[in-house]
């Protein structure tokens, strides 16, 4: 299957204005206490980043792979950046996700390599949270499997819950390669996990009492958002948010709209809207923007995770009739 542009640009990737230069120089990068005495990591997109530098602050230096705007699927790294991340402290990543990225870290060599996947338990979701139209979905993308050995769904960063969990791991992985600052570690691991923490209680109070239960989106990114808090996910297109989606499907997702009371349409910052436009216009729905948060670029809806969370949060409850 083809394992490219199944996560749309919307970004997973990205990084912060800090991964803007990511991997631009290697000066220090190496070891602790290096040229700026901090601890290199390497990071392959935007949420590993984000954590990365949410526990180790000022102890680290953080490099992203994949810069803001680019499809991680998309990314190729240069010779330069396999090279500079062969001198990382630490590596984090998330296997199956971006192949160039696969193939590097296992060239690598790095002693202290994280696995994002091994952190918390991937699952697997469709295009459909009642399966409507499941053959056509599927025949568009062979399961919406994301490139994900079993079907799983790498999104776990859209779920407060999980995404704690591998900031629990993020923080062990700090701790073990830069012991001297262990207790720092611990401490922002544990205020990050408090962050998340109220986070999930403002999704699971803003989404209680909601006149529908449905949303539809483009790409089908949101399946453990949905799970968590009691949603159903109808994606237009599993795998390919640009893709263009059977007539059937289509007409499925007029029904389901009318059904379940469905006012919106979701579709992503930098992915194209137009099959989110078509069927808002068939439909007489609105449209809006959910973000994948595969990045952060000028044209997110907030500067860093938390605010970008809460704007999708927002984009939800206006378009479910929250109460």
């Amino acid at each position: 299957m083809n394992v490219r542009r199944l996560i749309p640009t919307a970004a997973l990737a990205g990084a912060v204005a800090l991964g803007a230069t990511a991997l631009t120089s290697c000066s220090g990068a190496g070891a602790v206490g290096g040229e700026d005495g901090k601890l290199g990591v390497t990071a392959s997109f935007y949420p590993l980043q984000f954590v990365a530098e949410q526990i180790g602050k000022e102890h680290v230096k953080v490099d992203g792979l994949t810069k803001p705007g680019v499809e991680p699927h998309d990314l190729e790294l240069t010779p330069k950046q396999t090279g500079q991340l062969g001198e990382a402290d630490v590596v984090l990543y998330l296997k199956n996700l971006q192949p160039a990225v696969d193939k590097a870290v296992a060239q690598s060599g790095v002693k202290n390599i994280v696995d994002a996947a091994t952190l918390t338990e991937l699952e697997a979701h469709g295009a459909s949270g009642h399966d409507h139209g499941a053959e056509e979905a599927h025949a568009e993308g062979e399961g919406h499997d994301h490139g994900h050995e079993g079907g799983t769904d790498p999104h776990v960063w859209l779920d407060p819950v999980k995404y704690a969990e591998i900031a629990k791991g993020v923080g062990a992985a700090l701790e073990k390669a830069d012991p001297g600052h262990a207790a720092d570690y611990r401490k922002n691991t544990d205020e990050l996990v408090g962050r998340l923490t109220a986070l999930d209680t403002e999704f699971k109070d803003g989404l209680k009492n909601t006149a529908s239960r449905t949303f539809i989106t483009t790409h089908s990114a949101f399946g453990y958002l949905a799970e968590r808090y009691g949603l159903d996910q109808e994606g237009i297109s599993g795998v390919d948010p640009e893709s263009e989606p059977s007539p059937a499907r289509m007409k499925d997702l007029q029904a389901v709209a009318k059904k379940d009371n469905v006012t919106t349409v979701f579709f992503e910052t930098l992915a194209s809207d137009k099959t989110a436009k078509t069927l808002a216009t068939d439909t007489g729905l609105k449209t809006d923007v959910l973000d994948p948060l595969e990045g952060i670029t000028d044209t997110s809806q907030g500067s860093d995770y938390f605010e970008v969370m809460r704007s999708n949060l927002k984009n939800l409850q206006k378009a479910l009739g929250a109460k």
